[in-house]
C-alpha cells in the first residue's frame, strides 16, 4: 500500500502530494517581498484525477499554509481551492494578506 504524503519543494515553488516518488499534485506559489516581509501567494492547485475524492488537496494544502506561517510569511490565496480552504479554517485569517495588483503581476502567464 502507498504512502502518500505533502513535501516542500522550494527549487520548485511548490508543494506536493509525493506517493512512492511519484508526484499526484502540487500547490504551486510565488513568494512577493511585502512591507512587512515575505507574502506566498497560492495561485494554482492541483490532485491528479485518479486520486480525486480523498481529501488529499486539504491535507496538502494545510501542510502549505503551516510551512508557511512557520516560516514567517503571510498567506495570500489567490487559489480558489485555497480560498475556499482559509475561508473554511478561521485560524488562518491573522495570517492573510489579501491580494492586490502586485501579487498577481509576479504569477506566470497561460
Amino acid at each position: 500500500m502507498s504512502e502518500i504524503k505533502p513535501v516542500f519543494l522550494p527549487e520548485c515553488q511548490r508543494f506536493a502530494l509525493d506517493d512512492n516518488g511519484k508526484r499526484i499534485g502540487a500547490a504551486h506559489y510565488r513568494d512577493y517581498d511585502g512591507s512587512d516581509g515575505v507574502e506566498r501567494v497560492f495561485f494554482h492547485t492541483t490532485v491528479d484525477e485518479e486520486y480525486g475524492g480523498r481529501g488529499l488537496a486539504s491535507v496538502m494544502v494545510k501542510f502549505a499554509l503551516e510551512n508557511t506561517i512557520s516560516s514567517g510569511a503571510k498567506i495570500v490565496a489567490v487559489c480558489p481551492y485555497v480560498k475556499g480552504y482559509v475561508a473554511k479554517h478561521p485560524e488562518y485569517q491573522t495570517h492573510l494578506v489579501q491580494p492586490a495588483p502586485s501579487h498577481l503581476g509576479i504569477l506566470p502567464r497561460g
